[in-house]
């Protein structure tokens, strides 16, 4: 048996525990946002070819009953995506495209971050301190049925059109559902394991990384991917209520103007990005977070 305070022995007594209990599967809720994480089972996980080949044909099967239903609209207030594309590019290579997006999603970055590391630390404090959930449960009910247009519109009364304004904004708008999704994982903590780690000796550190933080990264995740959901709309709409640069307020000026084009190149391309961030960053954190139960 491995020495007391050996921290590399952890992952190994974490694994045969939990394969141990067979646990039963965790419903995380956060608004209308669920994760369900089912039991480990024996049962193989679909190929990652075969996963990338049935998103790529979920994707075209999109776009092709969007060019079906174009062409059988014939209306310039419907254009194909043909059209939307040729936009996309010509505004990518005007520059113009990279640099409101890219305006769009800083600011997605530093108001979904702050919320994060708020909420986190809120959420954390009412999964553990009871006390601290009574006092915290009001302020988020409030918080979390406050329409985002009124929480937008007062902060920009009463700090001004400033950017520091609109990361506020957003921000407000989503730490109560971080604080109710990292709450519901630290009231989940396993006693078992805080045990096991008393009788190893880990320290205020170790404990947090070997213990709490293994257990809290499900919840992490659902608060990554509904915040990436909720946070950018957000941003958008605080853009186009006060701001002069930035997707929200490109969107604002073509649709003074009707051009529809346009508002779907902006909206598309936001949304390629998005899947890039889910892909590209999300689901291999996701395999590399959860390779020691598997």
């Amino acid at each position: 048996m491995a020495r007391p305070g050996c921290l590399q022995s952890w992952p190994n007594w974490a694994a045969k525990i939990w394969s141990a209990r067979q646990r039963a599967s965790i419903l995380v809720s956060s608004g209308p946002y669920r994760l369900e994480l089912a039991p480990m089972t024996d049962v193989p996980a679909f190929p990652i070819t075969m996963q990338r080949s049935q998103s790529t044909a979920a994707l075209l099967t999109m776009v092709l009953v969007w060019q079906i239903a174009s062409s059988i609209a014939a209306d310039r207030l419907f254009p194909g995506p043909v059209q939307v594309v040729s936009v996309l590019l010509h505004e990518a290579v005007r520059g113009e495209l990279p640099y409101h997006l890219g305006i769009s999603l800083a600011r997605v970055v530093a108001s979904l971050g702050s919320a994060i590391v708020i909420g986190a630390a809120l959420g954390y404090a009412a999964g553990r301190s009871h006390r601290a959930d009574i006092w915290m449960r009001p302020w988020i009910v409030l918080l979390l049925n406050m329409p985002a247009l009124i929480t937008v519109i007062l902060i920009y009364i009463w700090l001004g059109l400033a950017e520091t304004a609109l990361v506020l904004a957003v921000a407000l708008n989503k730490i109560p559902n971080v604080v109710v999704t990292i709450r519901e994982g630290a009231s989940r903590l396993d006693k078992d394991f805080a045990e096991m780690a008393e009788l190893y000796r880990f320290g205020r550190a170790a404990k947090l990384q070997h213990v709490v933080l293994p257990q809290l990264a499900p919840f992490f995740l659902v608060t990554l991917r509904s915040g990436l959901a909720l946070t950018w709309k957000i941003v958008l709409l605080a853009e186009l209520l006060g701001r002069s640069n930035g997707v929200g307020f490109q969107l604002q000026v073509y649709f003074q103007n009707f051009d529809v084009t346009h508002i779907l190149a902006y909206a598309i391309s936001f949304g390629v990005v998005m899947l890039a961030i889910e892909y590209g960053l999300l689901v291999p954190l996701e395999r590399r977070l959860f390779a020691w139960r598997r």
